[in-house]
């Protein structure tokens, strides 16, 4: 069976951990055993963090690429011979990584990305924390498609995130991204490592076809290695692999399976934090690290006798539309915080009928629960 509880192949206990450390471990236990990156602020202590469980464990291979094309590139190639595969950047790196990237999606390799966000756009500023490729992570390559993005908050769910993001890719025959920032990425909290966990290894068929065309399900994946010549590439494709690129039948087909074995399983892709939503009037959404502090300025507005709920998104790709739209229904007014120019304000203005007001912070600083609390009282 592709779903499998093992023990964890680290020490388990509560831990004081950094962020970035705790998704490299994350990963780590969930079985990714094949790591390429190119250093980059601020999300260069994954790679440390990489290759010291590698080397502790004796598993693993580790290689530092030339840049960041090359070293998604590697994780393309470890993928096919059967190896969970990650690397990690920011988002200049992400900028190239974007041609291979939709190489992985047409030809539905599984593997993750971990994008540590800082200010941009360009070079931007290395070290300050931001929330603007929220956009650029679902729309980066061209094309028709849909991808998964997990957003966490905290390094606890940066370890659990690291852990879901290949249970996720492996199952769906997708690239899978972990958005975090440099706030949540060089935290430093405690962390805690279960004794065990549940993972999904990918459903191998040396005999399959390496695509399908069903629009519910990824299908199983032979790999290189299994002794049948494949053929792996970005142009359009029959389910064997053969490249056909004047048939408008078998492009219709193809894109359709891409979005619907995403679309058609998003109840079980999508997460979402609530809190105190039943007797809301007004709604705090938001993701990552300004997720936090909405929390906090939810509490102190209930403390002052208003009827504020929390809506946390831990999944932003796929947007589970329907069921954000009926949970958010009759919501008066919806304050959105977040570290960007409001990417996440205009996905819910499509999708909501009360007021969307978006809490912008262009700055490069965490917004406070205070600057929160005093927007809503003055929107009121």
């Amino acid at each position: 069976m592709p779903w499998k509880r093992i023990k964890l192949p680290i020490k388990p206990g509560r831990f004081l951990v950094q962020g970035d450390e705790a998704v490299a471990d994350g990963a780590f236990c969930a079985g990714m055993r094949f790591y390429a990156g190119y250093p980059i602020t601020p999300a260069s202590e994954v790679i440390t963090r990489v290759q010291e469980r590698f080397e502790e464990s004796g598993e693993g291979v580790y290689f530092q690429g030339e840049d960041e094309i090359a070293s998604i590139a590697a994780c393309i190639g470890a993928s096919w011979t059967g190896v969970k595969a990650m690397t990690a950047t920011s988002g200049p790196g992400f900028d190239l990584m974007v041609e291979n990237l939709g190489y992985a999606i047409f030809t539905e390799t599984p593997l993750v990305i971990v994008d540590v966000q800082r200010a941009g756009p360009s070079t931007g500023q290395a070290a300050r924390p931001s929330q603007g490729d929220y956009h650029q992570v679902r729309y980066a390559t061209h094309g028709d498609y849909e991808i998964i993005v997990l957003t966490p908050w905290s390094c606890q769910e940066l370890f659990e995130f690291g852990i879901r993001a290949f249970n996720l890719a492996e199952r769906y025959r997708v690239p899978v991204i972990i958005l975090t920032d440099e706030a949540v990425g060089h935290l430093r909290e405690p962390v805690v490592y279960p004794e065990e966990i549940d993972v999904f290894d990918r459903e191998h068929d040396p005999d399959a076809p390496p695509f399908s065309f069903d629009e519910r399900d990824a299908g199983p994946m032979p790999l290189i290695g299994d002794g049948k010549a494949l053929l792996i590439t970005g142009s359009t494709h029959t389910e064997a692999g053969k490249r056909v690129t004047q048939d408008p039948e078998i492009h219709r087909k193809i894109v359709k399976h891409l979005i619907g074995k995403i679309q058609h399983n998003v109840s079980d892709i999508f997460e979402s934090h609530e809190e105190f939503i039943e007797d809301a009037e007004i709604v705090i959404a938001s993701y990552g690290i300004s997720a936090r502090s909405g929390f906090e300025a939810v509490k102190r507005l209930r403390e002052k006798g208003l009827k504020v709920g929390f809506f946390r998104f831990k999944v932003i790709w796929p947007l589970w539309e329907k069921y954000v739209r009926e949970r958010l229904s009759g919501i008066k007014k919806i304050f959105v915080p977040e570290m960007n120019a409001g990417h996440l304000s205009r996905e819910l203005e499509r999708l909501v009928n009360g007021e969307v007001i978006s809490i912008s912070e262009l700055g490069t600083n965490i917004i406070t629960p205070e600057t929160i609390v005093k927007e809503v009282e003055a929107r009121l």
